[in-house]
C-alpha cells in the first residue's frame, strides 16, 4: 500500500448543501479541498481520535474525530472503499475505522447527547440525525420545549428553518431546570454572536466600496461588526476564506478586500466580499485594549499593544492577527503602464483586473475572483466597438463564462505573456484542454509559437507611428484631408485662363496622374465571391406501415426497471428517474448488460427480418411513388398558371403591369399596414349580394383584404 490514499468526487454537508472536493490520507494529515472555494483542511494525523464508517444518502460515509473536540464528515465513497481505509488507518495511525449503523426506525422520541460540536439524537443506542451546533443562530425556550433556528444558506433549495425539542421535566435533580440546561448546552457550541465585552480595537469612518458607505469598525475576539448609519453587520471569523492587498493604479490609495463565504445580507442583496478603500498617506497610532501579557499570549508576537503606521497597514495587519490567514498580493506581473492591475470593464462598470500568482481578481463592481483551478479556457478577443482595445475572456470549468472588455491594445503582449507563463488554456491559440494539466510538456519560452493577433495588433501600431511620422514631416502626402491641394486642383481646371493651365510642366502632369491613380486604387474594393448554396437534403420521412425499430439495451432494461426505481424513490420526478436510470446502469456488471445486448441482438434480428419481408410485398415503394408523383403534378401545375400570367400581360401589350397595379389599388392605412383595395365594380356586386341574403347594410371595410 502507498504512502497515500485519495478520493475524487467526496462531498461535505455545509449548512444543508453538499460541496464536493478531493479528499487525501497521508501519514502526516487528512487533507480536503472544496472545489467550489478552494478552501482547505488540514487535520493532523496526531489529533485523530475517532474514525466511523457510516451508510448516508450519499453511499458511505467516514466521521473522523479530533482531540480538540472537532467533528469532520465526508460522503461520497463506496462499499468496495472500506477495506483499503481500514488497512491504511491500521498501518499509518493506529486504530481502527469501525462501523457505526443508523437508525432509520423514523421514531421522535430518543435521547439527545452533546458529543463536542455535535447534537446527536438516538434511538436504542443509534444515530437518527445529527446537528451541527455551529448551524445554530438562536435558541429559544418554553415550558417544557426548546426551539433551534438555523443560518440559512442560499445555495441549497430547500432549508431547514427550526426544529424544536420537548424536554421532560427530570424526577432526580430538582434544583436545575433540565429545559436551561438542554439550552446552554446548545449556546455554548451555537454560532450565536453576542456583543458581549469590550472590542480589542475600533477603527472609525473607513470608507466601504461593498456594501457602500462608511463604517465604523470594531474588531471583537470572534467577529468583525461593520457599524454604519443605516445598517449593521457581525461577519464572525469563521466565515472570512481570503484577504488581499491590492494597490490602486494611481499608486496613492489601496484596496482591502475581505472574502466571505457566506455572504454577509442586506435584503435580497448578497455581498461575497468587502472592500475597503484607503489612502496611503493616512496614518494612525493604535492602542489595543489588552493588556501586554493577553497580547503576546493571544498574538504570539503579531501586534503588540501599541502601534503606529499606516491606516492599511494596520487594518491588515490585524485582521491577518485575528483571522489567521496569509494577505494574498499582487504578483510579478506589471502592465504596459507600470502598474500591477489593467483597467478594464465589466458588466458595463469599469473597474481594475489583477493577474495573482493563483488566479485573477476583478475590483470593484461587482468583485469576481476566479482561481486558476477552476479556469478551463481563457480567450483574446477584438474589440466590438473599437480596434484600440480588446476582450478577455475567461471561462471555468463550470461552464461559467467572464468577460472583461475594453483593455486598451498596449496591455495584451503583457497579459498574454503572463497567461502563457501560468500553463492556463488558451482557446484562440488552439491549446488542447488536456494539456494545462501536463506541465512538463510545456516549454519556458513563447519564441516558437506563432501568435497571428498579436503580430498583426503590433503591424497596426507600426503602421500607425509610421503615418503620424509622415503627417509631421511632409503634408503632402495626405491627398484625402489636404484642403489646400484641392483647392489648388480645383482652380487649375475650372480657369478661364487657359494658358495657365496649359503651361504647366510634364512633371506636374505626371504627378497629378499618379495621384489620381491612388486615389482610384484606394477607392477600389474587393468583391467576394458568392457561393452557391448547396441544395438541402430532403428529410426522410417515416413509413407509418413499415416495421417499428428495434430498441437499445438500454432501453429495454429501462422499460424492465422503471416500476422498480420508482417504488424505491416514491415522488420521483420524470427527469429523476433518468438520471438514476443512467446511474444504475452504469453500475451493471458486465453479465447482466451482456443479457440485455442479447435481447437487443435478437430484437435487431427480427426487425430485418421484418423490414425485408416488409419491402419484397412492396410496401414503402408505392408510396414514394406517390410522393414524387405529388411533387412533379405539383411543378407543372406552377409552370401552367406561370404561363398563363405572361399570355395576359402579353396581350394587355406591355402595360398590363402597370394596369393591374392600378387595378389592386393598394393603401397603407394610419397603423403602417398595406391594405389592397378591390375593384369597385367587385364591391357594389359582393354589397348587392348580401344585401339579397337579408344581412342589411355592410361597410366596404369588411370587403378589404390586407396584403
Amino acid at each position: 500500500m502507498g504512502d497515500t490514499l485519495e478520493f475524487n468526487e467526496i462531498y461535505q454537508e455545509v449548512k444543508g448543501s453538499w460541496n464536493d472536493g478531493r479528499l487525501r490520507f497521508s501519514k502526516q494529515n487528512v487533507v480536503y479541498k472544496s472545489s467550489k472555494t478552494g478552501k482547505v483542511d488540514s487535520i493532523p494525523a496526531g489529533e485523530l481520535n475517532q474514525a466511523q464508517w457510516r451508510r448516508v444518502c450519499l453511499g458511505h460515509g467516514i466521521k473522523l474525530g479530533t482531540s480538540s473536540g472537532h467533528i469532520y464528515k465526508y460522503d461520497g465513497f463506496r462499499d468496495t472503499d472500506f477495506e483499503k481505509i481500514s488497512e491504511f488507518f491500521k498501518a499509518n495511525y493506529k486504530m481502527e475505522l469501525t462501523e457505526k449503523d443508523m437508525c432509520v426506525k423514523g421514531w421522535n422520541w430518543g435521547t439527545a447527547k452533546f458529543s463536542g460540536p455535535l447534537l446527536s439524537f438516538d434511538v436504542n443506542d443509534n444515530t437518527a440525525f445529527e446537528i451541527p451546533l455551529s448551524n445554530v443562530s438562536q435558541c429559544a425556550t418554553g415550558k417544557n420545549e426548546v426551539t433551534l433556528e438555523f443560518h440559512q444558506n442560499d445555495d441549497t433549495e430547500v432549508s431547514l428553518m427550526e426544529v424544536r425539542f420537548y424536554v421532560p421535566p427530570s424526577q432526580s435533580d430538582e434544583r436545575q431546570d433540565p429545559v436551561e440546561a438542554f439550552a446552554q448546552s446548545v449556546l455554548s457550541k451555537a454560532d450565536v454572536i453576542q456583543a458581549t465585552g469590550d472590542a480589542v480595537c475600533i477603527f472609525k469612518e473607513l470608507q466601504c466600496l461593498t456594501p457602500r458607505g462608511r463604517y465604523d469598525i470594531r474588531i471583537y475576539p470572534t467577529f468583525l461588526h461593520l457599524h454604519g448609519k443605516t445598517f449593521d453587520y457581525k461577519i464572525p471569523y469563521t466565515t472570512v476564506l481570503r484577504l488581499f492587498l491590492l494597490p490602486h493604479k494611481d499608486q496613492r490609495q489601496m484596496f482591502f478586500v475581505i472574502s466571505l463565504d457566506p455572504p454577509i445580507k442586506q435584503g435580497q442583496t448578497r455581498y461575497h466580499f468587502l472592500i475597503l478603500l484607503f489612502s496611503k498617506e493616512e496614518d494612525i497610532s493604535l492602542t489595543l485594549n489588552m493588556s501586554e501579557e493577553d497580547v503576546e499570549r493571544r498574538f504570539e508576537g503579531k501586534l503588540s499593544k501599541n502601534m503606529s503606521g499606516s491606516l492599511y497597514e494596520m487594518v491588515s495587519r490585524v485582521m491577518k492577527a485575528l483571522v489567521n490567514r496569509k494577505i494574498t498580493v499582487p504578483g510579478n506581473f506589471q502592465g504596459h503602464s507600470g502598474a500591477q492591475c489593467i483597467t478594464c470593464s465589466y458588466k458595463a462598470s469599469s473597474g481594475l483586473l489583477y493577474p495573482l500568482e493563483r488566479g485573477f481578481i476583478y475590483v470593484h463592481k461587482p468583485p469576481v475572483h476566479l482561481r486558476f483551478e477552476e479556469i478551463s479556457c481563457v480567450n483574446f478577443a477584438r474589440g466590438t466597438t473599437t480596434t484600440r482595445s480588446f476582450d478577455f475572456e475567461i471561462e471555468t470549468k463550470q461552464g461559467n463564462q467572464y468577460t472583461f472588455s475594453s483593455i486598451e491594445r498596449e496591455e495584451y503582449g503583457k497579459l498574454f505573456d503572463f497567461v502563457n507563463a501560468k500553463k492556463l488554456n488558451i482557446k484562440n491559440r488552439g491549446f488542447k484542454e488536456g494539456m494545462k494539466g501536463k506541465i512538463d510538456e510545456y516549454s519556458d519560452s513563447d519564441e516558437d509559437q506563432h501568435d497571428a493577433y498579436l503580430e498583426r495588433m503590433k503591424a497596426e501600431g507600426k503602421i500607425r507611428e509610421e503615418g503620424n511620422d509622415s503627417d509631421e514631416s511632409d503634408g503632402e502626402s495626405d491627398e484625402s484631408f489636404n484642403p489646400g491641394e484641392e483647392d489648388d486642383d480645383i482652380a487649375e481646371e475650372y480657369d478661364s485662363n487657359a494658358s495657365a493651365s496649359d503651361s504647366s510642366d510634364d512633371g506636374d502632369d505626371s504627378e497629378d496622374d499618379g495621384a489620381k491613380k491612388k486615389k482610384k486604387a484606394k477607392k477600389a474594393k474587393v468583391v467576394k465571391e458568392k457561393k452557391e448554396r448547396k441544395p438541402r437534403k430532403e428529410k426522410k420521412q417515416k413509413d407509418a406501415g413499415g416495421p417499428k425499430r428495434p430498441m437499445s439495451a438500454y432501453m429495454l432494461w429501462l422499460n424492465a426497471s422503471r416500476e422498480r426505481i420508482k417504488s424505491e424513490n416514491p415522488g420521483i420526478s420524470i427527469t429523476e428517474i433518468s438520471k438514476k436510470a443512467g446511474e444504475m446502469w452504469r453500475q451493471l456488471g458486465k453479465d447482466e448488460k451482456e443479457e440485455w445486448d442479447t435481447k437487443a441482438g435478437e430484437a435487431k434480428r427480427q426487425y430485418d427480418k421484418a423490414k425485408k419481408e416488409y419491402k419484397e410485398s412492396g410496401g414503402g415503394s408505392a408510396s414514394s411513388s406517390k410522393k414524387e408523383s405529388k411533387k412533379s403534378g405539383g411543378k407543372k401545375e406552377e409552370k401552367k398558371r406561370k404561363s398563363a400570367g405572361g399570355d395576359k400581360d402579353k396581350e394587355r401589350g406591355g402595360g398590363g403591369r402597370q394596369r393591374q397595379l392600378q387595378e389592386s389599388r393598394v393603401h397603407r392605412n394610419q397603423r403602417g399596414e398595406f391594405i389592397r383595395l378591390r375593384p369597385q365594380e367587385q364591391v357594389q356586386e359582393e354589397e348587392a349580394e348580401i344585401r339579397r341574403r337579408g344581412r342589411g347594410r355592410v361597410h366596404t371595410c369588411q370587403l378589404r383584404g390586407r396584403v
